[in-house]
């Protein structure tokens, strides 16, 4: 497939050059030229507008930031959808709403192009790697069309369900992770005034039964949230916040995860 990839930030820039170097003819687009300038060993093309990314690709990946970066890039001026032709497909690696992509989706299809969501987890460094894992929602002929695609930089393709699953999915997966945040720095707080050296705390911990990758993160650290608070506690407010408003709207029980969530914002709050 021809491949078109906007979105080359830490975890993009990554995927994007998995995806060259496995041979799919690629092009790319950023907002800051200066992005692109990593990719000036490869055989990328670069677009002058996201419209003209379309016209020239099969398979567009989003890998944006946002529900307004998504809209923005899709449906704005010169945009993925005004230079789309029939046929082509969205792959939303973005963590956004999921009500988003349904809507993107709708109009979407009045250009006869399809939208997936496909969102990931894993980071800069399992990207880079291959082994990021992708959650992907959509019709199951279009995901499996994407699947070599997405291949070349996962570790494990998951096709959840409907459009829209992998978001929910992806949303389930950082609430989980924001909430062990709480329990894990709580924990080393704990240890501490027991006594027990954190860095040797956290070497036994991530070696133990209690080990999880919220822990792992932190245990470097000494079990502070003071560095991650600086670089995520935005992300993980948004992610938090739309995976309340799903639980809302479907009269669902936030249950103790979403508490102890809130909890972990709210100590990272105050540590910036």
């Amino acid at each position: 497939m021809r491949v078109g990839f906007i979105g080359l930030g830490s975890q993009g820039g990554p995927m994007a050059r998995r995806i060259v170097e496995a041979g799919h003819p690629t092009t790319l687009w950023a907002r800051r030229p200066e992005t692109l300038a990593a990719f000036a060993d490869t055989d990328a093309t670069v677009a002058q507008s996201p419209a003209e990314l379309a016209a020239a690709s099969d398979l567009v990946c989003l890998c944006v930031v946002g529900d307004a970066d998504v809209t923005q890039v899709v449906e704005g001026a010169e945009g993925v959808l005004s230079g789309s032709a029939g046929g082509g497909v969205i792959a939303v690696h973005s963590t956004i709403h999921p009500d988003t992509c349904r809507e993107i989706a709708k109009i979407a299809a009045e250009k006869g192009v399809q939208v997936i969501d496909a969102p990931v987890s894993g980071g800069g460094h399992a990207a880079a790697e291959g082994r990021l894992l992708v959650m992907v929602g959509g019709e199951t002929d279009t995901v499996e069309r994407c699947r070599p695609v997405f291949d070349s930089y996962a570790g494990r393709v998951v096709h959840l369900g409907d459009l829209g699953a992998g978001q929910v999915a992806k949303l389930l997966n950082n609430l989980l992770f924001t909430a062990n945040l709480a329990t894990a720095a709580s924990t080393f707080t704990l240890g501490r005034e027991l006594g027990i050296d954190p860095q040797r705390l956290g070497e036994f911990l991530s070696e133990g039964t209690a080990n999880s990758f919220a822990l792992s993160t932190i245990a470097p650290l000494g079990g502070s949230l003071e560095i991650l608070a600086a670089h995520a506690s935005g992300l993980l407010r948004k992610d938090v916040g739309l995976i309340g408003d799903l639980a809302d709207r479907a009269s669902a029980g936030r249950g103790a995860v979403v508490t102890a969530a809130e909890t972990t914002l709210e100590l990272m709050e105050s540590l910036r």
